[in-house]
C-alpha cells in the first residue's frame, strides 16, 4: 500500500436547489479542504462535482496521515520562575500543570532576552480516517444554506433530504455518519435511466461510472459545454441563432443530469407581440433558449433542455409547445389591449397608487421628475421639451397590462407603447434607456434626454428618501436601491462627461421635494446626507477601477462637488504618482501640512518681497506667483492632470527651499511671510489634492 490515495466524498439528496447549486459546490470544496489544510493532511488538487441530486469532491493524492510532530511551549523566564529558596512560583506550576508534566520535567532554551523555560513533546500523527469525519461534518455546517429542512423522523437539517452518502479513500470506506446516514461506496444514476445502485471500487472511478452506466454527467463545466454544444448545434439544422443567457444556461445545466436538446415551434402570429415578452417568457418561465435570424429578429422556434433521452422525442416537443401557447396568447391579448388607448392616458391612474408614504403618489413623483429633467436637460444641451414629456410619460407603462403581467419589461414597454402612439423617436427611446444602467456592467443611456431623465429619477428618490428619517440604507437593507441609484448617478455623469454641481442638484431635487421647507440661504441636511452618501459610492467605485484608498482620500479632501472634477483629479493624482518628483513633493506636502496646523491663527497669505531674503525661498516665490496666473485658467476649464504636472516641477524649488530656510524664524515678520509663503504654495496643490494625504 502506497502512503497516499484518492478521497471521494459524496452526498446524494432530493433535487437541489439550481440558483444555489454551484455556490454550494463551490462552498464545499472550499471549506473541505481547508479543515483538512488546517488538520495538516497533506494533498493533491481538488475537483468539484454538482448535479441535480448530487454534490462531490474528488481529492487527489490524499495522505493516510499527518505526520508526528514536536511541539514546543513557551514558558515563563527563568528568572522570575523560581522565588529566592528556589520554589516554583504559581505561574510556573501553572504552566506545568497545563502541559500535564511536573516542573522538573520542563526544558531551559536560550534567546537574545534571556533564559526561558518550555514544554516539548512529541505530538503523534493522526490518520486520515480519524481527520476526515470531522472536516466532512464542519463543511457541511458551513455551507451558506440559510434555509435548511428535516425529513422523516429524523432531528438531521440540510437544505434538501438526504439519500446516500460516499466517503472512500483508497479502497476502503471511511467510517462515519453524516447526517444521519452510514458513509458507503454506492451511488445512484439517473431516476429513469438507471436508477438501481454503483459500486464504486475507487474513488477515480466515479465521474466515468456515472456517465457510462449511471446516465448521470456529474461534471458541471462538461455538462454545461454538452447544453451549449447541444443548443448550437440544433439552432444551426433550423437556420437559426440561440439567444444563450449565461445565467439561464447555468441554471438549465443545475437542472438536469442526462441532457438532451429538443425543439419546439410556435405559431408566427405570436411574433406580433414585443419579441422582449415572449423571450422573458421562454427564460423566465419555461426555461427556453430562443433563437433569432441573422437581423436579430426572433424565430418562431425554442429550444429546451429535456432530463432523459426520451424514446419518442416528439411528445416531448409536443408537451413543450402546448405549455408555451396559452402564455403566448396572455402576452398578445394584452398587447392588444395595451394599444387601446395612448400611453398617456394612464397618468390620473397613477394618482392612486402610492410611491411612499411621506413622499406620495407616483402621479406626484412623476411631476417632481418633470421639472428636474427640464433644469438638468438645460444644463447638458438635451431637448428640453422631449426630456419634459419623456419624463410625463416615464411612469405610465407601469398601469399597462403588459408590465402587470410581465414586471421586468417596464420601461421597454413603455418605448414600444410611446412609439406606437407616435410620439418622438428620442422620447420614447428615453423610456426605456432611463433605466439604465439596470444591473453592474451595463450601459448607461446614450442620450441626452435619456440622461436628462434617468439623473432626475434617481436624485429624486435619493433625497426624498434620505430626507425621511431613518429610511436610508443601513447594513444590508436597501428597499429602494439607492446605493444602486446613487452609483447610476455618477456613473452617468463621469461616463457621459456631464459636468454638473452634484450638490446643486440634489439642492435643486430638495427644494422641488420639500418647497415648504426649504431655506435658500443654506443646504438641507438631507441634501448634505445624500451628498456623503454618494462620495461613499464615488470610493467604491474608484476601487473597482484599482484607485488607490490614499489617491481617493486625497481628493476627497478637497471636497470637489462635480463628479467629473472629481475623477479627473482622481486620475490626475493616480498619473503623478508615477512620475519621479511624486515622493518628494507628497513628502512636502506633509511638512508644509504638519507646519500649518501647528498654528493657531488665521495664516498670512500675503507674501511680502522685500522680506525675501534667502535665495531660495525667493526662486519658491517666484515660481508660486507664476504658476498661480497659470493654472487658474486649467482649474477653470478641469484640466486637472496639466496642472499637475506642471506643479511637479515644483520639487527643485521646494527641496532647495527646506533645505536652505528656516521657516518658523525667530523674525516674527520673516515668519509670517515664509509662512505665506507656503500657505500659498498650499493652496495650488489644494486645487486638486492634498498630497499630503498620500503613502507614497
Amino acid at each position: 500500500m502506497t502512503d497516499r490515495a484518492d478521497f471521494l466524498f459524496e452526498l446524494g439528496t432530493e433535487e437541489l436547489p439550481p440558483k444555489a447549486l454551484l455556490t454550494l459546490s463551490n462552498a464545499l470544496t472550499q471549506e473541505l479542504m481547508a479543515g483538512l489544510q488546517e488538520a495538516g493532511l497533506a494533498m493533491g488538487e481538488a475537483k468539484s462535482y454538482a448535479a441535480p441530486r448530487r454534490l462531490a469532491v474528488l481529492i487527489r493524492d490524499m495522505a493516510f496521515g499527518t505526520e508526528n510532530q514536536m511541539i514546543e511551549r513557551k514558558g515563563p523566564a527563568l528568572a522570575s520562575a523560581f522565588d529566592a529558596a528556589g520554589n516554583p512560583s504559581r505561574a510556573l506550576e501553572g504552566f506545568a500543570k497545563s502541559c500535564g508534566v511536573h516542573v522538573a520535567d520542563l526544558q531551559k532554551i536560550e534567546t537574545d532576552k534571556g533564559t526561558w523555560l518550555v514544554h516539548k513533546a512529541l505530538q503523534p500523527g493522526k490518520t486520515a480516517r480519524e481527520i476526515l469525519p470531522a472536516a466532512l461534518a464542519r463543511a457541511l455546517d458551513k455551507l451558506p444554506t440559510p434555509k435548511r429542512m428535516r425529513w422523516g423522523n429524523s432531528e438531521v437539517e440540510f437544505i434538501r433530504p438526504v439519500h446516500w452518502v460516499v466517503a472512500l479513500h483508497g479502497d476502503a470506506v471511511i467510517d462515519t455518519t453524516i447526517l444521519g446516514l452510514k458513509a458507503g461506496r454506492q451511488t445512484w444514476g439517473h431516476r429513469f435511466h438507471n436508477p438501481a445502485a454503483l459500486t464504486l471500487e475507487k474513488p477515480s472511478d466515479y465521474a466515468s461510472r456515472l456517465e457510462t452506466q449511471g446516465f448521470v454527467l456529474a461534471d458541471f463545466e462538461q455538462r454545461r459545454a454538452k447544453i451549449k454544444a447541444q443548443i448550437e448545434h440544433l439552432a444551426e439544422e433550423l437556420g437559426g441563432t440561440p439567444r444563450i443567457d449565461a445565467d439561464l444556461l447555468d441554471e438549465v445545466t443545475a437542472l438536469v443530469e442526462w441532457p438532451v436538446a429538443v425543439a419546439g415551434q410556435f405559431e408566427a402570429s405570436f411574433l406580433a407581440v414585443p419579441h422582449e415578452a415572449l423571450i422573458s417568457t421562454m427564460q423566465d418561465n419555461q426555461k427556453y433558449f430562443a433563437l433569432v435570424d441573422a437581423q436579430n429578429r426572433l424565430l418562431p422556434w425554442f429550444i429546451t433542455i429535456a432530463n432523459i433521452d426520451s424514446k419518442n422525442p416528439a411528445a416531448v416537443r409536443e408537451g413543450n409547445e402546448r405549455v408555451i401557447r396559452p402564455r403566448f396568447a396572455d402576452a398578445l391579448f394584452f398587447w392588444n389591449e395595451d394599444r387601446k388607448q395612448p400611453l398617456a392616458a394612464h397618468l390620473n391612474a397613477l394618482k392612486t397608487v402610492v410611491f411612499q408614504q411621506k413622499l406620495g403618489t407616483l402621479f406626484d413623483k412623476t411631476e417632481r421628475v418633470e421639472r428636474l429633467a427640464r433644469h438638468i436637460a438645460e444644463q447638458i444641451g438635451a431637448h428640453v421639451e422631449h426630456a419634459t414629456r419623456a419624463a410625463r410619460l416615464s411612469k405610465c407603462d407601469l398601469q399597462s397590462k403588459m408590465v402587470g403581467e410581465f414586471p421586468e419589461l417596464q420601461g421597454i414597454m413603455g418605448r414600444y407603447l410611446a412609439t406606437h402612439d407616435g410620439e418622438a423617436a428620442e422620447v420614447a427611446q428615453a423610456l426605456d434607456d432611463y433605466y439604465l444602467p439596470r444591473r453592474a456592467g451595463d450601459n448607461v443611456p446614450a442620450s441626452p434626454v435619456a440622461q436628462a431623465l434617468a439623473l432626475a429619477e434617481r436624485l429624486d428618490t435619493l433625497v426624498g428618501i434620505f430626507a425621511i428619517a431613518g429610511m436610508e440604507p443601513t447594513g444590508s437593507k436597501d428597499p429602494f436601491a439607492l446605493r444602486r441609484a446613487a452609483l447610476g448617478v455618477l456613473r452617468i455623469l463621469i461616463e457621459k462627461k456631464l459636468d454638473l454641481d452634484l450638490h446643486a442638484l440634489l439642492q435643486f431635487a430638495y427644494e422641488a421635494e420639500f418647497p415648504g421647507n426649504r431655506d435658500r440661504q443654506k443646504p438641507s441636511p438631507a441634501v448634505d446626507k445624500v451628498f456623503d452618501f454618494m462620495l461613499d459610492r464615488m470610493r467604491a467605485y474608484a476601487q473597482d477601477r484599482g484607485i488607490r484608498h490614499d489617491v481617493f482620500d486625497a481628493v476627497l479632501a478637497t471636497r470637489p462637488t462635480r463628479p467629473l472634477d472629481f475623477e479627473q483629479r482622481l486620475q490626475a493624482v493616480n498619473d503623478f504618482l508615477a512620475l519621479p518628483q511624486a515622493e518628494a513633493l507628497a513628502a512636502a506636502n506633509k511638512r508644509i501640512s504638519n507646519i500649518l496646523k501647528k498654528l493657531d491663527t488665521t495664516l498670512p497669505s500675503t507674501i511680502t518681497p522685500a522680506l525675501l531674503i534667502e535665495p531660495a525661498e525667493k526662486t519658491l516665490a517666484e515660481r508660486v506667483q507664476h504658476l498661480e496666473a497659470e493654472l487658474t485658467p486649467l482649474f477653470a476649464s478641469g484640466d486637472t492632470a496639466a496642472a499637475l504636472g506642471k506643479l511637479a516641477h515644483l520639487r527643485d524649488a521646494v527641496d532647495a527651499f527646506f533645505d536652505s530656510v528656516m521657516v518658523m524664524a525667530d523674525d516674527e515678520a520673516l515668519r509670517n511671510n515664509r509662512i505665506a509663503l507656503l500657505h500659498r504654495l498650499r493652496a495650488l496643490f489644494l486645487g486638486i489634492a492634498d498630497l499630503a494625504l498620500l503613502n507614497g
